[in-house]
């Protein structure tokens, strides 16, 4: 599976692909992280619900069995076949998004509309979208290298269509995805090579936007005035980011112990998905802090580090891929954590692979999966390079050379 072959000397037909096994390591310690969190986490709130104290555990694993399976045929699946169906792909998130405008398919939760209703569960599309927009980004930058890198015009369609996707998401609302949506568009196409001068022009008009979308509300006010001074009014606006500071603030240096935490005994909000590093922080403590945000720079690091190494070999479309994908989950889990410690303003966004959830545990699975294929893809391209040199140095005609008549 990784490329670890026989030691038997043995003749090869072709160049061979591996998985990087940095990369399946941390993200491997990072949903077992998960899944002992989650348990410490949410025993309170279910039995609280009264539907069985380890139910959320139980509906994690499901989804991470489940997410695992997606994530195993993504590491089987050739990129070049979701090269080949990026725009359809990217249609059908478009319609995803609009799907949960309609009464029949969308539903509506503590006043936001981002779930589509499939009886059996429900399904967040953004969670899909994030993973369909990085392919179809790859895709253009592969398209349109020239103009992305000389052209303004070249610049403008993919920002336009992140911004379409951004306008969907600020009308459920979801601020704190259309942000990440942002950010990982403007990563990717500035890695591709765009002139910074170019992006400044196209990003200016969406400050404005951008602006409004976060105070045209009262409650998104609210959290801008309570991440400044949380203190202010800790019983109400203030409360969530309050009870995380002080479960940080418990676990010092090496955490109170797994297990027991006490703000997570119904203090806490959301202790097993949005504040899921707030309880980790408190029974782990500062070293466990460390340990995620660790596993966290070793994914993402190693991810662009491939990505880069993929565009060198020509493998184009695999390193956007890269960078994309280790874009997007370095972002969530760079915005999650700063919730938590009081860094950022509250934002509903989970920490991947760590934090319960649905679709969000099924999709970063995928997302992990695609990220594996392009290692395995731009692993094989550098062996094949490699094979290549070492031909002639061996004295091995080329088998694309004719061969010269013997007499």
């Amino acid at each position: 599976m990784f490329g670890f072959g026989n030691s038997q000397a043995k003749r090869r037909q072709g160049p061979r692909g591996s998985f990087d096994l940095l990369l399946l390591l941390a993200a491997l310690s990072l949903a077992s992280l998960g899944v002992v969190m989650v348990a410490s986490s949410s025993i309170a709130v279910a039995d609280g619900q009264h539907i069985g104290p380890f139910y959320f555990l139980k509906r994690h694993l499901v989804f991470l069995v489940l997410g695992s399976c997606l994530a195993g045929a993504a590491m089987r699946t050739e990129l070049k076949t979701l090269e080949k169906y990026s725009v359809p792909l990217l249609l059908f998130g478009i319609a995803m998004l609009l799907a949960v405008f309609l009464p029949v398919f969308g539903m509506r939760i503590n006043g936001a509309r981002r779930w589509l209703n499939l009886i059996v569960t429900s399904f967040q599309p953004v969670e899909a979208v994030k993973l369909i927009l990085v392919i179809y980004l790859s895709s253009y930058l592969v398209r349109h290298r020239e103009g992305v890198e000389y052209h303004l015009f070249g610049v403008v369609k993919p920002v336009a269509v992140a911004g379409m996707i951004v306008l969907l998401l600020l009308a459920q609302p979801d601020f704190g995805s259309a942000a990440l949506v942002v950010a990982t568009t403007v990563g990717m196409v500035w890695l591709a090579g765009a002139r910074m001068r170019n992006l400044l022009l196209l990003g200016t008009p969406l400050v404005p936007l951008l602006i409004y979308a976060a105070t045209a509300e009262d409650y998104r006010i609210k959290r801008l005035t309570s991440f400044l001074d949380p203190w202010k009014d800790p019983f109400n606006d203030g409360f969530q980011l309050t009870q995380a500071l002080i479960a940080v603030g418990r676990g010092e240096w090496l955490g109170v112990g797994l297990g027991s935490s006490v703000q997570k005994l119904f203090y806490l909000p959301e202790a097993h998905t949005d504040f899921i590093l707030a309880v980790l922080a408190e029974e782990l403590g500062l070293a466990g802090i460390c340990l995620v945000i660790g596993l966290y720079t070793l994914l993402v690091g190693r991810g662009l580090y491939l990505g880069l190494k993929g565009v060198e070999l020509g493998q184009r479309f695999s390193g956007y891929v890269a960078f994309g994908i280790s874009l997007m989950l370095g972002f969530q889990a760079m915005v999650s954590i700063g919730v938590n410690l009081g860094v950022l303003p509250t934002k509903g966004l989970t920490l991947p692979l760590i934090s319960s959830g649905g679709s969000s545990v099924l999709l970063t699975c995928a997302m992990v999966g695609v990220l594996l294929r392009a290692t395995f893809e731009i692993n094989r391209a550098e062996d094949a390079r490699q094979m290549a040199t070492r031909m002639p140095a061996m004295g091995v005609p080329n088998a694309a050379a004719p061969m010269e008549a013997t007499v």
